[in-house]
């Protein structure tokens, strides 16, 4: 029998109704509320790094230092991991650059260590990599009760099959609806 990981990886994502998960920001604040803000913080709370792909690192590493926001200093501070192969360098705080090819093996590692879980947000492609090696753990999606009509979704035409299993399922007032899916048993 083997030990579960200490660690887990989590990816969180805002989503509309037709699977579209690329600029929230253009979408989903008008469903932000209390319960919303209380889900996200509690993501935040359980976990002590984030993953990103090179995106999401380059968006968030240039607005977030030089952000008043009043959890930019919990973004900064953040051990922060970077799957890419395109990116030169990663200079945000606390950043490490990690390579497609030596991902899986580190990230297995940090899974293996003590710590909190490791969060993900906004990286579609890291998220359906993440899934084909069986290393994502959870997948918090916040449903929003929107068509947005055109953008990126979470999966593309062609992925393969992954069966998922609802581990849970909360309806806030807004309409959205907060689901967690975990990998199905073998």
């Amino acid at each position: 029998m083997t030990t579960p990981p200490s660690r887990r990886i989590v990816a969180n994502f805002f989503i509309s109704l037709d699977g579209v998960v690329e600029a929230p920001d253009k979408w989903h604040f008008p469903y932000f509320d209390d319960e919303m803000g209380a889900a996200v913080g509690e993501g935040f709370a359980r976990s002590d790094a984030m993953l990103m792909g090179a995106t999401n690192y380059r968006e968030w590493a240039e607005y977030w230092p030089n952000s008043d926001d009043e959890i930019a200093a919990t973004m900064n501070g953040a051990t922060k991991y970077v799957v890419s192969d395109t990116l030169e360098s990663a200079d945000w705080a606390n950043t490490t650059l990690l390579r497609r090819a030596e991902a899986g093996d580190r990230l297995r590692e940090l899974k293996a260590g003590q710590g909190k879980n490791i969060a993900l947000s906004g990286s579609a492609t890291l998220v359906r990599w993440l899934l084909s090696e069986g290393l994502l753990d959870e997948l918090d999606l916040l449903v929003h009760p929107i068509v947005v009509g055109s953008g990126a979704h979470l999966f593309e035409a062609g992925t393969p099959r992954l069966p998922l299993t609802l581990a849970s399922s909360t309806t806030f007032g807004s309409g959205v609806l907060h689901l967690v899916y975990r990998p199905a048993a073998d």
